[in-house]
């Protein structure tokens, strides 16, 4: 009797062991990429109707305000330049931009396995934004953001599994000088993490501190534009329908210099956007319809990601609502044009205007990403760790989000419908001949692991085995995750290129 105890203890240990070993990635749950593309809040017609209305827009309306350069490459490609100053898009050129753009664009990490393939609907969470603030949750407050937080951000994404890129969260408030700012934000992002990571430029002559550096992280200048594992995140336009000239200088530099661009759009509805949801979505293809036509007047094929990124207003006060089930549609109906298109797109989800990771946060964020997901949205940007409607990013929350966005990307993957999966041999024989429960079957737990995806800190015990365990809070495991995380971090610079950095730039990271 105890030998036989014995062996099917040991039976049950073996199966534990082997379920713990990491899988291969094939194998795994979840993993980036996975195509989406199942939701559709527009219709067919819908999505007619905005195309048409964009177009309509381009030709009738407009943007203002480009560069000197900007004119001369689009008005070169047939733009034409009304006496307002306003450059005007005839539709078969826009459609001439759309027929030839770069339809499989590959953002690079500087690890190949962190590869991201935007191509169709494959969705990718990660980080973005411009927070000014640091969510303190032990003492319930905020605090000015610095870049010692960017990088402890950047050391975060390299080990969460869920997180796919890091495009700069924060703001590096502790370095006052722009110039010293733009480099500083290229060096701790590159420095935290091997993920593709993105970032932007205060002004044009900016940009070649940076392209030196990544040069030298690459390993020499062929290198880098074999895989440029930097992008730009580019507010090439100041909605309505207004080029931001600066900007514009700066997607140029970036092209010239071979880095992907993401031409973000970002209206805010009922503000500088039309309050109606399908209206903000129609200025935002618009303008992003033009930031294509003005990257192909410059290179054709250039790696850009169509940024359709409008918020939401709370009309009561003006005041944006990032976390509100408006923003959650807006970001969806943006991603399923995208999907229109063919195009590579972004736009943002997972932002909570609530100021904690709490229950709020939580709907806030869940709600958003899984809606971006099934839409098949390509990047999905600031997914986890915003909070107070982009103003506070938070480290602990970041970690949450991880499992969150497992759970989103479980929703993302769907349901396979095989032979197997069906499971009629199995429900016949557990019936008819086995114990008339599943608990044991081979099947199930052949598919533990395959089938179903765990949270990491989500707790799932009863309310008596969570007593006896001390009563774990969610925050506080997210505290103590990352701490660990932060005490074995790791400068991911190469040693010897790390020193010539310093010896070239005012590092302030140390």
């Amino acid at each position: 009797m105890s030998h036989s105890n014995s062996r099917r203890s040991g039976g049950r240990t073996a199966r534990r062991t082997a379920r713990s070993a990491p899988l291969a990635e094939h194998l795994r749950p979840v993993r980036a990429g996975m195509v989406g593309g199942t939701y559709s809040p527009l219709s067919t017609e819908g999505e007619k109707k905005i195309h048409k209305a964009a177009l309509d827009a381009l030709e009738f309306i407009g943007l203002a305000d480009a560069p000197q350069s900007g004119i001369d490459y689009m008005v070169k490609a047939g733009v034409i330049l009304g006496d307002d100053g306003r450059l005007r898009f005839p539709r078969a050129l826009v459609e001439d931009a759309l027929a030839s753009a770069n339809r499989n664009v590959i953002l690079y990490g500087r690890d190949q396995k962190y590869d991201l393939d935007l191509s169709g609907n494959r969705v990718h969470f990660g980080t973005a934004g411009a927070a000014v603030h640091v969510v303190d949750v032990l003492n319930n407050e905020y605090r000015d953001s610095k870049v010692r937080d960017l990088y402890d951000a950047a050391c975060i994404v390299d080990e969460l599994e869920n997180i796919h890129f890091l495009q700069r969260p924060m703001v590096c408030r502790d370095i006052t000088d722009n110039r010293e700012m733009d480099y500083n934000t290229v060096y701790a992002c590159c420095a935290g993490t091997k993920k593709h990571v993105g970032t932007s430029f205060t002004e044009p002559s900016f940009v070649p501190d940076a392209i030196e550096m990544l040069h030298l992280i690459a390993g020499g200048e062929q290198s880098w534009r074999e895989r440029p594992f930097v992008s730009n995140s580019n507010c090439f336009v100041v909605p309505p329908m207004k080029f931001a000239t600066e900007s514009c200088q700066v997607m140029e530099a970036c092209i010239e210099a071979g880095m992907p661009i993401l031409l973000l759009s970002a209206g805010q509805a009922g503000a500088t956007a039309p309050a109606p949801i399908a209206g903000a979505i129609v200025q935002a293809v618009a303008e992003c319809l033009a930031g294509l036509v003005y990257v192909h007047s410059i290179k054709p094929g250039h790696p850009c990601i169509f940024g359709t990124w409008p918020f939401v207003s709370d009309l009561r006060t003006g005041a944006m609502s990032g976390g509100s089930g408006e923003q959650a549609l807006l970001t969806a109906g943006c991603a399923q044009m995208h999907r229109f298109y063919d195009l590579p797109g972004g736009a943002a989800a997972g932002i909570a205007d609530a100021k904690m990771p709490d229950m709020q946060a939580g709907w806030e964020q869940a709600m958003s990403n899984v809606m971006a997901g099934l839409t098949g949205l390509n990047m999905v940007y600031e997914a986890a760790g915003m909070h107070a409607s982009l103003l506070g990013f938070c480290l602990e929350s970041l970690i949450i989000g991880d499992d969150l966005l497992g759970q989103a990307m479980r929703c993302v993957r769907g349901i396979e419908v095989t032979e197997d999966s069906v499971s009629l041999d199995v429900i016949k024989s557990t019936c008819l001949d086995g114990p008339g429960h599943f608990l044991g079957s081979e099947q199930t737990l052949n598919l533990m692991q395959t089938e179903y995806i765990y949270p990491s800190l989500g707790d799932r015990t009863s309310p008596k085995e969570w007593a006896e365990i001390g009563k774990p809070n969610l925050v506080k495991k997210a505290v103590e995750k990352k701490e660990y995380i932060l005490n074995n971090a790791a400068n991911k610079i190469d040693p010897e290129i790390d020193n010539k950095i310093k010896a070239k730039f005012n590092i302030y990271l140390q």
